[in-house]
């Protein structure tokens, strides 16, 4: 590793600073002052608004882009689906690390001022790095608050969660790295919009009679949607019911023996362009619903109600609000919402 990396760490981890409590209470980080977020119960120091970001995950990188950032990231990494549409020109001009988890030394050789990623996984044990390993490079490092409020991810998997997430995580989200980065006023924007769509998204809506079910990958264990994470904020957007709302993990593996007595009313089904499950494409999941002798029977197949999401409005991202819309659409599309 070059000498100059930790140097320059270092220097910045020297700048002055400024202590402010609360997450999404620091003030902009412009010139050389600094910011201190409290972070899923870690103390983030960003010593100046980061110009070298690297991002772990898509769902941070399309709020860094969306905020106009792209000429201040030094890479992105773990991607599921195409960039959100109106971004693509924008992620063009952001060097691609990997796919998917990158190398600690890969990152570190982007030369970072700030890492940022969506899950507690990506920067925890077995994931890209841990937060300390980062810190001791003088690298700060931002997880997504919609993973560890009210969510336990100690036991493995993809967690579980005491209460259901809400979407003012993920505008906190927003506003916290409008806020790291010095671009407040842009922050403030982009949650505006996007509650605009909601309000847009869900007016009139009342889907109290149906029932939905979310899947997001995996063909032998399919990975369904529990109660209370991205699939949930949709679902109580639109008054519906998860048939798997009575299960607080964020993604467990039911068989589809199950899947079929639930028998929801309509599929909400992840269309992913990544390769690490089986039937990733919503293409994929029709085929094997639609030939499957277990789930061919079920009234959403015989009738085709399917919803196809990316997989990152199935997580909790500001894409969230894109997977509002669609499923609100379908639902009046197939004549289930009132």
């Amino acid at each position: 590793m070059p000498l100059a990396r930790p140097a320059r760490a270092a220097a910045l981890l020297a700048a002055g600073s400024l202590l402010l409590a609360g997450c999404g209470d620091a003030q902009p980080a412009t010139g050389k002052a600094a910011v201190t977020l409290d972070n899923c119960g870690h103390e983030v120091r960003v010593p100046a608004a980061p110009e070298h970001a690297v991002s772990l995950n898509q769902g941070t990188t399309e709020i860094m882009l969306s905020l106009g950032l792209a000429d201040r990231m030094a890479g992105t990494a773990t991607w599921t689906d195409p960039v959100m549409k109106g971004l693509a020109k924008a992620n063009a001009k952001v060097p691609r690390i990997a796919d998917d988890n990158p190398s600690f030394e890969r990152v570190l050789d982007a030369d970072p001022d700030f890492v940022a990623a969506s899950f507690v996984s990506t920067l925890g044990k077995g994931g890209v790095a841990t937060r300390e390993q980062f810190e001791k490079f003088g690298v700060p490092t931002y997880v997504s608050p919609s993973d560890c409020g009210g969510k336990d991810n100690s036991a493995g998997g993809d967690g579980t969660r005491d209460r259901a997430l809400d979407i003012d995580t993920i505008y906190g989200e927003v506003r916290d790295l409008a806020t790291v980065f010095g671009v407040r006023e842009r922050g403030d924007d982009l949650v505006a919009s996007l509650q605009r769509r909601m309000t847009e998204a869900t007016k009139g809506i009342d889907a109290s009679d149906v029932t939905l079910l979310y899947w997001f990958a995996n063909s032998e264990s399919p990975y369904m949607a529990g109660c209370c994470g991205a699939p949930g904020i949709i679902t109580r957007a639109l008054g519906a019911k998860n048939v798997f709302d009575d299960t607080h993990e964020e993604w467990p593996q039911i068989n589809w023996e199950t899947v079929a007595d639930r028998d929801p009313d309509v599929l909400v089904i992840g269309d992913l362009t990544r390769k690490s499950q089986t039937a990733e494409s919503a293409a994929k999941k029709i085929a094997f619903l639609e030939s499957n002798p277990v789930t061919r029977n079920m009234d959403a197949v015989r009738h085709k109600r399917y919803v196809l999401l990316s997989g990152q409005a199935m997580n909790p991202t500001i894409r969230t609000v894109e997977g509002v819309e669609q499923v609100a659409a379908g639902l009046r599309e197939f004549g289930l919402a009132k």
